[in-house]
């Protein structure tokens, strides 16, 4: 499909963060495509809105927690075999600062988790897609880019 040839085509463009505190991440348990399914805090843009302000709205709509953003840690482009969707994901480092348990959860959402590094790899099987396990992948391996390199242009 080419946008050359008069076809519009369009990837769906989201963020997830990469929530630690004490050395456990943070995940939700999700209902997708009939499974549950595990996942960063993730979600897709909306209109008008910046990345990082994406990524700060998904993890609190999601989890109930409010975070800072302290790095970038990477995009990454997949298509879903099983729906043919194409997803731009935008990965970012985050900090918990404070939570509200009583704050309902996006529907779909059916838990929150914090999990070990190991307990997430050995639930493969359940992750969402495999940016989940990459983007962990990144951030355990230090990668880290400043946040002002992606810029809301007014």
């Amino acid at each position: 499909m080419s946008y050359r040839e008069g076809r519009f085509w369009q990837p769906d463009v989201t963020v997830a963060t990469v929530v630690v505190r004490d050395g456990r991440l943070l995940l939700v348990e999700e209902r997708a495509q009939g499974r549950l399914v595990l996942n960063q805090p993730a979600g897709h843009l909306e209109p008008d809105e910046s990345l990082l302000d994406a990524a700060l709205r998904e993890t609190r709509e999601e989890t109930g927690w409010d975070v800072r953003l302290t790095a970038f840690v990477g995009a990454y482009q997949w298509k879903a075999e099983e729906t043919g969707r194409h997803y731009l994901r935008f990965a970012f480092a985050a900090e918990p600062l404070r939570h509200d348990p009583a704050r309902p959860l996006d529907e779909g959402i059916v838990d929150t988790h914090w999990l070990t590094p190991a307990e997430l790899q050995q639930a493969q099987a359940r992750h969402r897609s495999p940016l989940v396990w990459q983007a962990v992948q990144d951030f355990l391996g230090g990668r880290r880019y400043p946040l002002d390199m992606l810029q809301l242009m007014p």
